[in-house]
Order: structure tokens, then sequence, then C-alpha cells
């Protein structure tokens, strides 16, 4: 669609750097201004998913693909109810909705989530920005009159401390620990349920998204969600087949130092673990491991991902910013997967252990669906089948 010219004399929006860069532009969504970390994804679909997915605590995301908003929203398509990502930036403004699943324009979704927006933005030169210089902290402002006053804005991107050191996983956790039965969805009958299940998996909630625990569902689990602050014995109350680390937002050495001494007392039961994300990064922790940040993080659905022992190349969705040093893993530590993109660690196994974790999202929501058969080898474990 065509791009509306720059409001230079008069944006009602801005994204102000901490460094004093200002973008402008049209506000959309709610009004007021919020902070966080300015990063990209490259997905092209699942902007919904996307918005809602809990790893994007702390986070301003610019989408680099400019049609965001023409299959509208849906509750279906949510990852969790309370969006937990500061604000958007968009090239172009927000598409009409285009698609028979829509049931709300998404500014006005932006609006009921108090979600601030900004548009008409040059996208490309913000994410070569990030790409060159790191992710920066920053503020996304909307004021439908006008009038924003630039320098305490820029105090308030430059005094933001950062994601690094930061626990948020506190913070989209659950509370209390509940069921979930939710399975697969398929068009014309929805969401299926898991009725009949084989096993019984605990996943301890660090912002887990809602696919993640649909995909255990549908490979014939029960799910019993327990918070991130659980203790092994609260795990183990539940009498679980397996144990799941989940997704999750912020730095994993400061939601480690109270989950890293629950993973090492699960890795002493025995019980097979599978990790995603910021889940195998504590495992990798919990292991003797270390993280670190990365400087502008894999954000996106198109990320190939080389699995070791198969030689097979696999499409992935990813988001995260921090990363496992591979050098820093003990020698019963063996690396299983790598990223093509720039090398990074994508996924571990302890030798001779039903223990197991990836650094990206292979649930898919959005994103290709090359990697459902982790949750499958996961069940395995259980069934008391070899890692291959």
């Amino acid at each position: 669609m065509p791009i509306s010219p720059l409001p230079d004399d008069a944006p009602t929006g801005v994204l102000v750097l901490a460094d004093g860069t200002v973008f402008k532009g049209r506000g959309i969504g709610a009004v007021g201004d919020a902070v966080g970390e300015v990063c990209f994804n490259t997905s092209m679909t699942g902007y919904q998913e996307i918005l809602t997915d809990p790893s994007y605590a702390g986070q301003i995301i610019t989408f680099t693909f400019p049609h965001v908003g023409n299959v509208g929203t849906t509750p279906e398509d949510i990852e969790t109810v309370t969006p937990a990502a500061r604000g958007l930036i968009l090239r172009a403004d927000i598409t009409q909705p285009s698609n028979w699943r829509s049931t709300q324009h998404l500014d006005a979704w932006l609006k009921s989530h108090n979600l601030i927006g900004l548009a008409g933005v040059d996208t490309r030169r913000l994410t070569r920005r990030i790409r060159d210089l790191g992710a920066p902290n920053g503020v996304v402002a909307h004021a439908p009159d006008g009038k924003f006053d630039l320098d305490a804005l820029t105090a308030k991107a430059a005094g933001w401390p950062g994601l690094e050191g930061m626990d948020l996983a506190k913070d989209v956790s659950c509370t209390q620990t509940y069921g979930w039965t939710e399975a697969a969805w398929t068009i014309g009958g929805g969401y299926a349920t898991q009725d009949t299940p084989r096993f019984h998996v605990v996943a301890l909630d660090f912002g887990a998204k809602r696919n993640i625990l649909r995909c255990l569902a549908a490979a014939g689990c029960k799910v019993t969600v327990v918070p991130a602050t659980a203790t092994v014995d609260e795990v183990m109350s539940h009498k679980p087949d397996g144990v799941f680390l989940s997704n999750g937002p912020g730095d994993p050495a400061a939601t480690g130092a109270y989950a890293v001494p629950t993973i090492r007392g699960l890795l002493d039961t025995g019980l097979p673990l599978f990790g995603i994300c910021l889940g195998h990064q504590m495992l990798s922790l919990a292991l003797g491991g270390r993280t670190e940040k990365m400087p502008r993080g894999h954000r996106g659905a198109n990320h190939p991902v080389k699995d070791l022992a198969t030689g097979r190349v696999e499409i992935t969705s990813q988001n995260h910013g921090f990363v496992v040093v591979p050098e820093s893993l003990p020698p019963d530590v063996e690396v299983t997967h790598v990223s093509l993109f720039d090398g990074t660690n994508e996924g571990i196994r302890l030798k001779g252990k039903p223990v197991f974790s990836v650094q990206y999202h292979p649930e898919a929501s959005p994103g290709p669906q090359d990697s459902h058969y982790l949750f499958d080898r996961f069940v395995g474990l259980m069934d008391g089948k070899p890692l291959p």
C-alpha cells in the first residue's frame, strides 16, 4: 500500500532513543509513552502472536514487514491474556483487516491493551541502526496534539536500566498453579481438548506461550503449569512424568537466581527435561554454562538452524536477546544445534540423560513447523526411548 508522507511538521507520535535520535511519525494505539529496548522482528505473519508473546516483556518491537493489520485480531491467536511488550513501530499505517477470523481492528485492539505504537517510520533505517550499533533503549510516545517534551523523553530512555541483569519472568509468570488441556487448532473445529493424555508434564512458567502448552497437549500430555518460583518439592508433588522449562523474557542469569537451584534439583530426579528459549538458557546455567547478551538478538520466523547429529537444516521461529556460550559448557553437555546466521548455540543435550533443550521456538506461533518433532521427542523420553 502507498506510504503517506512523514508528518515532519506535526507528528502525533515519536520514537526517542537514549542518544537523542528522534523518529517522527503517526501515533497509533493508546495515548501516552512507554520505555523499553527497541528491537526488530522480521516475521511476515503473526503480529498478534508476537505482541502477546511474554518473551517480549520490556521491548518495543519494530516490524520490518510493512503490511501489519491485514488479518485484524482475534482472541484465538493470543499467546497470553495481557501483552508484555511495551509498544510497536510500523512502516505503514495499520492495514484494514481482510480475514474471516478477524473480530477487531488492530488499532482498537492496541488501545484495549494500552499498547502504544508509531507508524510512518523508516523502519529500514531503524533496523540498520539496531543491526550496526545494537538494540538501544528508547521511548515510544503518542500525543494527538503533537506536543512532546523531547528532552524529557530522551532522559527517560537514557535512564532506563536495560534488560541485562533484569528478571522479568516474575512479572509474566502465573501466580498460581493451573491445568491446561487445550490442544491444536483446526479450521472449523477450533481448539481441541486433550482428554486422554498418556503422560503428565509439569511446566515451569517463565513466560510460557499458549501454543507451546497446546503442542504439549496435542502430543498426548496432561499439562500442569506452575509459577516460575516453584520449588523442587512443589513440582514433584504433582508426580510428573516429565518437566518442561518454558520460554520467557529478561536476563537468564537474573531469573536463574531462584530457578537454577530448582532445575538442578529436578536434574537429580532423573525425570525427562525439555527446555525452550529462556528454559534452554537456564538449563545451561544449571549444568554449569553461562549466558551473555547479544548485540541485536534473534527475532523472526526465518532463522536457519542446523541439527549437528543429522545435518538437517530447520527453518525456525526465534525470539531471544541472550545466548548460551558453548565454550562454557562442561564436557558432559553436547551442543546439538547451531544457527546458520551467526554460529550461535541453538540446542544442547545432557549425555546419557533424558535432558535436552533448544534456543528457538518449535511451537511455530508464528513461524514454520519444521521443529514440531521436538515435542514428540520429549514424549518419547517419557516413554522410555533414548535421545537420538
